[in-house]
């Protein structure tokens, strides 16, 4: 089920890349959350209408590669496009044109050639004068990841904690969205998802257990199947002293997930279950020594 920050960065690549090489940026344009699109300087988001954020968000999941216009028009019509759809849809390419024209002070001209470009068969967003918040994450949290596994515990927690703070809320929450943009919506919210792990883990592992166990107790809520987690916070209040809360939070996960789904806890899961029973001889010895495998789903 975890989507590795790695594999989605072999995705975009490119446009991570470019990111780090680029001038000051005119625009930004915000997906985690209710779709944002305003100045550098941080004026009010502009206003975009529904069909419009979904070509938006379109262009902007993909910056820097061609999308389609076949591949838009689905999105925006799953079941049956009109017969105006192409004329709609380039109605909308200039509604966002003109969008980008007020916020970044560009002639409509100079976005056509510069920011949303008119290519063979489809538009292409060029991220260069662009902050894209879902690239931002994307970055801060593979930055993280890489200081944390250089053993540089205080950057990596603290890039992940600047990785995580960007959301405002569901991913695309405002944006109608067919097959493409939910796919999309799934592989980042299983990103920041990740993310959280990462940084839970690192917290747990710099000594900061007591930290996480109000934050885990309202994940392990949300996500009421998810075994990494719960083995976090059972972790988390074991190294606490919290034994028995600890062992009841595996109590209610394996009953929920007989209940319901007719599977056991993994190994993993189980195999913390006994340390933590055994854990009078070495607490926080026995738990650091289980921490990896625990965690992995």
């Amino acid at each position: 089920m975890r989507v590795s920050m790695c594999a989605v960065g072999q995705m975009y690549g490119a446009a991570v890349g470019s990111m780090d090489t680029r001038k000051q940026a005119r625009a930004r344009i915000g997906l985690l959350g209710p779709m944002r699109l305003h100045a550098e300087d941080g004026q009010e988001p502009a206003s975009v209408a529904p069909k419009v954020r979904t070509v938006l968000a379109m262009l902007t999941m993909h910056p820097d590669q061609v999308v389609p216009v076949s591949t838009l028009t689905r999105e925006l019509w799953p079941e049956q496009p009109p017969v105006t759809a192409l004329r709609t849809l380039q109605t909308y390419v200039l509604n966002i044109r003109k969008v980008l024209a007020s916020i970044t002070e560009l002639r409509p001209e100079d976005v056509a050639d510069q920011l949303l470009v008119t290519q063979k068969n489809g538009y292409r967003l060029h991220s260069s004068d662009l902050h894209l918040d879902w690239l931002d994450f994307m970055r801060l949290a593979d930055q993280g990841r890489r200081a944390l596994g250089e053993g540089d515990s205080h950057t990596g927690i603290r890039e992940l904690e600047q990785a995580l703070g960007m959301w405002r809320g569901s991913v695309l929450t405002d944006v109608p969205n067919g097959a493409v943009l939910e796919a999309r919506r799934l592989m980042l919210e299983e990103s920041r998802l990740d993310t959280i792990e990462a940084l839970i883990d690192a917290r747990i592992e710099a000594g900061l257990h007591q930290q996480v166990i109000a934050e885990l107790a309202s994940l392990t809520s949300e996500h009421s199947y998810h075994e990494g987690l719960h083995a976090q916070y059972m972790r988390a209040l074991a190294l606490n002293g919290r034994r028995a809360a600890a062992l009841e939070v595996f109590a209610r996960l394996r009953t929920r997930l007989i209940d319901e789904i007719g599977i056991e806890p993994g190994y993993p899961l189980q195999q913390l279950q006994g340390t933590i029973l055994n854990s009078h001889k070495s607490a926080h010895m026995a738990l650091a020594l289980s921490a990896t495998g625990a965690s992995s789903k």
